[in-house]
């Protein structure tokens, strides 16, 4: 069904009553930031954390790269794609919004998880305003707790049914009310984050829930990420892309080097060198692929969108390590951003 066909379903948005070498991606903010309506031309800068959680693969990367208005968390069909925590900065004239997309909740089971939900945690302590994804299909939160700690949080809380082009009105509609129950303080809103239903309307309710503050970051920052995360996110993304089963599960991608140069006609030029760590021989023997075929097909697929994400000339050169107990080892988990140093 097409998202057009929701409109009707505006009517049934629920609000409930209240009282009362690196460098950061700034250079990739060149998008206008969308009109948001204002009551009240004198009113104070608005400014706050728009913190997104949700089971995983519920849409929560495709949200976040469609409100920020640029491709920073990557997306992919299997679950588990998101692994940091990754802020997208969006500034109007007198509002900013600091988004935060998260990994999918959910019970650990190795190290490298619990730093994902450490992730969470923190994004559940320091938001101004909660937008929780699920989907027409889902019940409850992946993970019990995280939906106990929403439920006693006093902040605004945007509960968002994606996907509502997958599904039907009625459906839509009893998920409404489900979940109405379950977090009677929420407003709730059908979305369609890869089509973009409903966003503009989302836009104009988050600005309204910010708390009155100056901005945190200068208005032409997008991101607080250095480029070298992004390397390896779109690396990583290929191999989810084109992999199968255990593998994109027990591979990490470390820049190790990130320099400028230049082409022989004087063109900017980055030279990059990554490492695909996995955990089993057999593994690396998947990526490498028959003759060379994968970690080829592997670089190619990388090094073009990195060449349109840096607008630069990209030599892109991987190689594979196998490190058997990188999942469970906590210093190296450090060492890859998901446990404070």
């Amino acid at each position: 069904m097409s998202p057009t066909s929701y409109q009707l379903l505006h009517t049934a948005i629920h609000f409930p009553n209240r009282e009362g070498e690196d460098r950061a991606v700034s250079f990739l903010c060149k998008h206008k930031a969308p009109p948001v309506s204002q009551t009240n031309a004198n009113a104070a800068h608005r400014a706050g954390f728009v913190n997104i959680i949700g089971s995983p693969n519920v849409g929560k990367s495709t949200l976040m790269n469609q409100l920020v208005g640029e491709r920073l968390s990557i997306i992919n069909a299997k679950a588990q794609t998101t692994r940091h925590r990754i802020m997208g900065i969006v500034s109007g004239e007198d509002w900013q919004i600091v988004y935060s997309d998260t990994p999918g909740v959910l019970d650990p089971a190795y190290k490298l998880q619990e730093g994902m939900m450490k992730f969470v945690r923190t994004a559940l302590r320091d938001a101004d305003v909660l937008l929780i994804v699920t989907t027409p299909d889902e019940d409850t939160l992946a993970h019990p707790e995280t939906l106990e700690k929403v439920q006693k949080m006093d902040i605004p809380v945007l509960l968002l049914i994606n996907k509502v082009d997958l599904s039907d009105q009625a459906a839509v509609s009893e998920r409404i009310a489900h979940w109405q129950d379950l977090i009677p303080r929420a407003e709730i809103h059908p979305i369609s984050a890869l089509h973009g239903f409903n966003l503009d309307h989302l836009l104009e309710r988050i600005v309204s829930q910010l708390p009155e503050s100056p901005a945190f970051f200068p208005k032409d920052e997008m991101t607080d990420k250095p480029m070298r995360f992004f390397v390896s996110e779109i690396v990583r993304e290929k191999i989810l892309t084109h992999c199968k089963q255990e593998v994109p599960y027990s591979s990490e991608v470390t820049v190790e080097s990130f320099k400028e140069d230049k082409t022989k006609d004087g063109r900017p030029l980055r030279r990059i060198h990554a490492t695909i760590l996995v955990a089993r021989e057999s593994q690396k023997a998947i990526l490498i692929g028959s003759g060379g075929q994968m970690i080829k097909r592997l670089a190619t697929d990388s090094r073009k969108d990195l060449e349109g994400f840096l607008k630069e000339k990209v030599f892109l050169e991987l190689r594979i390590k196998v490190d058997k107990d990188w999942r469970n080892d906590e210093r190296k988990l450090k060492q890859y951003g998901y446990f404070d140093g």
